[in-house]
């Protein structure tokens, strides 16, 4: 007789993965980060697919991306909805990296046929943002499947 393991939910997340470094400049810039292979386990434990973009206004610390990539490949193993993924992604980068401005847009790989895309931004007033930011910019993401760029 196998014992069936318990999987990992989001309580399990840990976000100490997350590393950073000093932010090397002193003005305004924008990091724009695609990670199109993200993977975590649905709602019904079968394995699900999302790009996640992550758009940045660094104050005094950048993401080690190296740390991000084994943040993201953490949620292998967890069980998840989309709707508290974004969450628990929004709040822990922003809890570590404190940025002035971050933007955390998912889509998920279609499921029974519909796909979902789902979005955060700390610029939104219901977020405790001022919303200078993305009322006057498009989302800008165009990103090429094929070659996995944006």
């Amino acid at each position: 007789m196998t014992k069936k393991t318990k999987n990992k939910t989001y309580k399990d997340v840990d976000k100490s993965a997350l590393k950073s470094l000093p932010n090397p400049g002193s003005g305004a810039y924008e990091i724009k980060i695609a990670a199109p292979e993200f993977t975590f386990l649905g709602k019904y434990e079968q394995p699900d697919f999302a790009r996640i973009y992550l758009t940045i206004y660094p104050k005094k610390k950048v993401l080690e991306l190296k740390s991000l990539k084994e943040y993201f490949h953490s949620f292998r193993d967890i069980v998840i909805s989309y709707e508290r993924l974004i969450n628990i992604v929004y709040d822990q980068l922003i809890d570590v990296y404190d940025p002035e401005r971050l933007r955390v847009v998912m889509e998920f790989y279609p499921r029974g046929g519909i796909s979902s895309r789902l979005s955060i931004d700390s610029d939104w007033a219901v977020r405790g943002g001022e919303e200078k930011y993305w009322k006057h910019t498009q989302e800008d993401w165009v990103f090429n499947h094929e070659t996995h760029t944006i």
